[in-house]
């Protein structure tokens, strides 16, 4: 206990001299989110009007182009006062502060022109809906770094319903949209701000590291199709905290590709932590999946509270999916009126198309949730792996739930422990935790030790 102790001490400390961000066992703070950039705009100055008619995708675009001569002389910031802001998709640039005022709403435009169609990403090998191309974001970013998205509660309107409606006509020509999507992008950080109606899912860092979330608002009708709230993709070193997020899809979703197009692009994702989440969906809470052919690994996820959903935490995958889920943590839950608490599902399904090899069997393992209670749950678990490739080591611990169904637990092709788990889990997890299998579990103490074997206290000392 001692040297943990020291361990922990030393790692800490080792962290908090980071300039840019504090990751510990609380927080993952931003402390540097007041930025003064030398020079800095208003939108109005490149023509805009703010009356919610004028579309002033040029001024944004004009604005930014002035702004990026100011990239090497420590950056610019580009303020949106007061009114509503229609535009349609515009590329941002690095060391960049985009800032709303309280009472600013950028909507994006509802003429589908106003959002180019660009390549489909290499890890899924076509639009995510529809082979072939996609429509970009409204807020778009490629090769960045030290990008800022913030803002005192401004919102972020990407008026959805028409791309919903197309859905659900089955009238798309390409994939829809996201609000916020950046690519290959490093020190980002978006925070203080509400996201409404996306076409799409609503903030996807993709191919990106050092990604802080933060105070974030997310926002769609339960029933807006596949309205993801935040889904890092194929990134690391990313942190989600403080954020209430209700929408028609998962709330945090966890991706890394798809099939062999995830497989060969070999970019997972890792060091995800998740803190003080609220919420509600008509989906999962926090779901890793479908798409993980890439892998995921070094999940952290604290104090959630999930309400009226389908399902709070959600593994989705699949033979032909390859890559993996390993090394996630998720405790102190709070859940109210949730169809089934905890849902993994081998046999999802969904492939980009018919050249996946369906021998390249996903890895589940080492998946430990605990401490969690709830409320009008109806089922406490359906944990189901794929024969020939089962699930190993999932290990609920000190669990509660108040369950209405009389076969609370659903289980096959799992194996895995329970300690304190009520109603008692099903059989393939009924194999207690301590003494002899503790270290089959993956716990706090293994994410820090994980974390110092990859110095990612030298990438925070770097920023």
């Amino acid at each position: 206990m001692k040297i943990l102790s020291t361990l922990l001490i030393l790692f800490l400390a080792l962290i908090g001299c980071s300039s840019w961000t504090v990751w510990s066992s609380s927080t993952c703070k931003h402390i540097n989110i007041n930025e003064v950039r030398p020079h800095s705009v208003s939108i109005t100055e490149f023509g805009a009007v703010g009356d919610g008619i004028t579309l002033n995708t040029k001024a944004f675009r004009n604005a930014i182009f002035y702004l990026n001569s100011y990239a090497d002389k420590g950056g610019a910031k580009l303020f949106v006062p007061a009114g509503q802001w229609l535009t349609g998709s515009f590329d941002l640039i690095s060391h960049l502060t985009l800032s709303l005022d309280k009472d600013a709403v950028i909507l994006g435009s509802t003429n589908f022109e106003d959002w180019p169609v660009v390549d489909p990403l290499p890890s899924y090998g076509r639009g995510r809906e529809l082979p072939g191309k996609r429509h970009r974001s409204l807020i778009y970013g490629h090769n960045l770094t030290d990008v800022i998205i913030t803002g005192n509660n401004g919102t972020i309107n990407g008026q959805g319903s028409i791309w919903w409606d197309k859905f659900r006509n089955k009238t798309l020509d390409y994939t829809r949209p996201h609000l916020v999507e950046l690519m290959n992008s490093t020190e980002i950080l978006i925070s203080n701000l509400t996201f409404l109606n996306s076409p799409f899912w609503n903030i996807h860092p993709v191919y990106c590291r050092h990604v802080i979330v933060q105070n974030v608002t997310i926002l769609a009708p339960l029933s807006s199709p596949n309205t993801d709230g935040i889904d890092p993709d194929s990134s690391n070193d990313v942190c989600i905290e403080d954020c209430y997020i209700s929408t028609g899809d998962d709330l945090i979703s966890i991706k890394s590709g798809w099939d062999e197009y995830g497989i060969a692009f070999g970019r997972p994702s890792t060091n995800i932590i998740i803190r003080r989440l609220t919420g509600r969906t008509t989906s999962a809470g926090i779901s890793i999946g479908s798409e993980m052919s890439g892998g995921v690994s070094e999940v952290h996820a604290e104090d959630i509270n999930i309400f009226d959903s389908r399902s709070a935490i959600r593994i989705k995958t699949s033979p032909g999916r390859g890559g993996y889920v390993k090394n996630v943590y998720i405790a102190n839950m709070t859940l109210v009126n949730i169809d089934i608490a905890i849902r993994f599902s081998g046999l999802y399904g969904e492939h980009p198309d018919d050249a996946y090899d369906p021998d390249a069997l996903p890895v589940i393992e080492r998946i430990t949730i605990k401490d969690v209670v709830g409320k009008n749950i109806k089922r406490a678990g359906l944990i189901q792996g794929i024969k020939g490739d089962m699930f190993v080591n999932i290990c609920l611990s000190n669990i509660t739930l108040n369950v209405s169904k009389k076969n609370p637990w659903n289980c096959s092709n799992v194996k895995g422990y329970s300690e304190l788990v009520s109603p008692k889990a099903c059989a393939q997890l009924n194999e207690r935790i301590f003494p002899d299998h503790f270290s089959d579990c993956y716990q706090l103490t293994d994410l820090v030790k994980s974390s110092s074997s990859r110095n990612s206290a030298a990438w925070l000392l770097s920023w």
